[in-house]
């Protein structure tokens, strides 16, 4: 050793590499600033709110935590560090932010308290408000932030009134909470967890109302969190919507800062779930909102003056409909945009014009132009190349199409008017690059401070069998051919909304780290995760343990031909539903894998969240025989696991409230009843993430060890 840092603890110590890098951009609508959150260093948790001036390349700070806490450390109150986990927010500081419609002023929490920056000139100053507050968003036009405290939604002055001590004006709360399981203004746990909806209120185009969701958390049932390590604390009580049981009774009403207030009214018995809100200058209030099952949803519009709604658009799929960023909304002109699935493509939909075909795969709308609107999309059932792990951004108008970011890689981007941030990874360098671009030039960059890793990942991206199942793999540094074959680890995640397969360097740093132990490790991207049609994603309808695993292994024999795999010797890793996976190939097909790491595995999905679950496999009392083929814990679910015994390793975070360590208990207590060796590795104090350095670095260590003892590699 050179005392060079090791890459387990220096990926631990960067949280991945992401500490340093700017992300979260905002695009001041005149061009001449460009917000963002970046820590000083790449070990640095501490987010700071920085401002870009792109004309002259100069970034200043913002808000500093440093300063306006004075150096005083953060308190997060339980809706925050709750707010976090969802979000998968590891970092401290500034985390998130929201700004008016000029972005002239940004509105953030520290340690519970409300903050805002004025963004031209870079000062910050606290609002003395009730707390701990949550979700802070100023009004468009800067007046005034609401905010939500104690369940209840506030507004304040930004400004005090004349002769008023200075530190913010009025506060006032527009909607208490009328019971203890009531809020407002917060999204309930399945909309942030699955929805992609992490709030609960937005204000209108004028800023003199708010259309803010009442949640009623009390028909989900209760769970208790416990620290075992910690016997004398008492558990957290969580409410917990698992599959089949009520869902937490969601209702919107609009909020006047004079004091009024209208529900809005829809047939929730029908579409219970409010997925998406959207208030612009483009139209009324729309809402999206989906039935139970997910195979319908309507687009409404809502009557301000009476709450009334009306329905503009529906939708209806024999699988599932599926939910995407930045849509719907409205267009400048106002016609709905929205990502429709349609004849075998998913496509973006401007009013009544359908403007892409299946030559894009659609993922996000990212602004709404004018003339055009930007979206990111990977390559589509019919494209000319595969494009194998790429996402581009493309400007769509009436006229075509035309792409954006042209490097090979993976690439996103935030744009207000002419100036666009293009934030790119590609495999030949470490990091994302973030690029500001003037109507399509580039003028600067936003420096990143993210340390370089201290490794190189190799990955070859192809695809493998008669799928064309999308694959990387990744050999050990310096392996030459001749070397002989190796030991195969496969490093899935393989399920929903979890591409693993990325045309990037940083996305396969650990499996490159675990080459370099001496596997072979191969990523594939089987049926279920977002790539190429929607018919591939929705071939896992009602079938998890059978499409998902099938296609691990026709990618690991396909591979074998081109690549040199021991297919004698065979690992698989996993987190997650990667976890779930992991355990099912050893426990279903031990005559393939050898030895497996499941990480938080989802072992009994019924254990599982209600919009999730139901999405793939129906209600429980409904499809019994199809969450017993689909579960590791049940007889059908063991039965199908007879065979021969494999090493298995099961790891799982004490405090996880996502996937509670019921799931790797009930495993265990069946393993074991069933006379199966396995080991157990409990996480105290770890919750669905792990951000500790220490349990971080030594997870992967750990892992590593198991494995090479397990397939013989002393």
């Amino acid at each position: 050793m050179t005392g060079q840092v090791s890459f387990p603890r220096q990926y631990a110590r960067t949280q991945r590499f992401s500490l340093g890098a700017p992300r979260a951009f905002t695009v001041s609508p005149d061009g001449s600033r460009v917000v963002f959150i970046r820590s000083r260093s790449g070990t640095d948790r501490t987010g700071v709110l920085w401002v870009l001036d792109p004309a002259g390349g100069r970034e200043f700070p913002a808000a500093d935590p440093a300063v306006l806490l004075a150096g005083a450390g953060e308190e997060l109150s339980a809706e925050e560090k709750a707010r976090r986990e969802r979000l998968r927010e590891g970092s401290a500081g500034v985390v998130a932010y929201a700004v008016d419609s000029a972005a002239e002023l940004a509105a953030f929490a520290l340690s519970g308290r409300l903050f805002v920056a004025e963004l031209r000139g870079g000062t910050a100053r606290e609002l003395a408000v009730p707390g701990p507050v949550a979700d802070p968003r100023p009004s468009p036009d800067g007046r005034r932030v609401a905010y939500v405290a104690g369940g209840a939604l506030r507004v304040v002055d930004v400004e005090p009134a004349a002769g008023a001590a200075p530190g913010g004006g009025a506060d006032r709360a527009l909607a208490e909470p009328d019971g203890p399981s009531v809020t407002w203004g917060l999204a309930e746990f399945v909309a942030a967890e699955e929805m992609d909806r992490h709030r609960g209120f937005w204000w209108a185009p004028d800023g003199e109302s708010l259309l803010a969701a009442r949640v009623d958390d009390s028909p989900v049932q209760r769970w208790w969190i416990a620290d075992p390590a910690h016997p004398g604390s008492r558990p957290a009580e969580v409410g917990y919507p698992a599959a089949g049981t009520p869902n937490a009774e969601v209702t919107l009403s609009l909020l006047g800062l004079d004091g009024t207030r209208t529900d809005v009214r829809w047939d929730r018995a029908r579409h219970p779930y409010l997925a998406r809100v959207h208030w612009s200058a483009g139209g009324p209030p729309l809402l999206l909102v989906q039935s139970r099952d997910q195979r319908h949803q309507a687009y409404l519009t809502v009557d301000t003056g009476t709450g009334a709604t009306s329905v503009l658009h529906e939708e209806q799929d024999a699988k599932w409909l599926e939910l995407f960023p930045g849509v719907p909304a409205w267009s400048p002109d106002g016609r709905l945009v929205r990502i429709s699935d349609e004849g075998g493509a998913r496509a973006l939909v401007v009013g009544d014009r359908t403007l892409t075909g299946s030559g894009l795969h659609l993922r996000a709308v990212l602004d709404i132009g004018d003339d055009d609107v930007l979206v990111s999309a990977s390559a589509g059932p019919d494209a000319e190349e595969p494009e194998t792990g790429e996402t581009h951004v493309y400007r769509v108008s009436e006229q075509g199409v035309e792409r954006v970011s042209q490097e090979r890689g993976w690439h996103s981007a935030v744009r207000s008017g002419a100036v666009t941030v293009l934030v790119s990874a590609v495999p030949e360098r470490a990091g994302a690059t973030a690029r500001v671009l003037r109507d399509g030039a580039e003028v600067t960059g936003v420096t990143s401070y993210a340390e370089a890793p201290v490794l190189t990942s190799r990955a070859r991206l192809t695809e493998a069998g008669a799928r064309r199942i999308p694959c990387a793999v990744l050999l050990p540094t310096g392996y030459a051919e001749g070397d002989g074959p190796l030991p195969v680890l496969m490093d899935p995640y393989g399920g929903p909304h979890g591409p693993r397969v990325v045309a990037g360097h940083n996305a396969h740093l650990t499996s490159q780290w675990f080459a370099d132990q001496g596997f072979a490790v191969v990523v594939a991207d089987g049926r279920g995760t977002p790539h190429r049609s929607p018919a591939w994603e929705k071939a896992i309808h009602e079938d998890f343990a059978g499409v998902t695993l099938d296609d691990q292994v026709e990618a690991l024999q396909a591979l074998a031909a081109d690549f040199p795999l021991d297919l004698g010797r065979v690992g698989i890793r996993g987190w997650s539903y990667g976890g779930y996976l992991a355990a099912l190939a050893v426990l279903r097909r031990p005559d393939v894998f050898h030895a497996a790491v499941a990480g938080a595995p989802v072992t009994d999905w019924r254990l599982y969240d209600t919009h999730y679950t139901e999405r793939y496999l129906g209600l429980p009392d409904d499809k019994p025989k199809v969450y017993a083929h689909n579960s590791l814990v049940t007889d059908d679910g063991l039965a199908e696991a007879a065979g021969q015994v494999r090493p298995l390793m099961i790891v799982h975070g004490l405090a996880d409230d996502n996937v509670v360590a019921a799931h790797t208990l009930r495993l265990s207590s069946a393993l074991l009843a069933a006379g199966r060796p396995h080991e157990v590795l409990p996480l105290s104090g770890v919750t669905h993430m792990t951000p500790q350095e220490q349990v971080a670095e030594n997870l992967l260590l750990l892992q590593v060890d198991f494995l090479k003892r397990s397939l013989g590699m002393a």
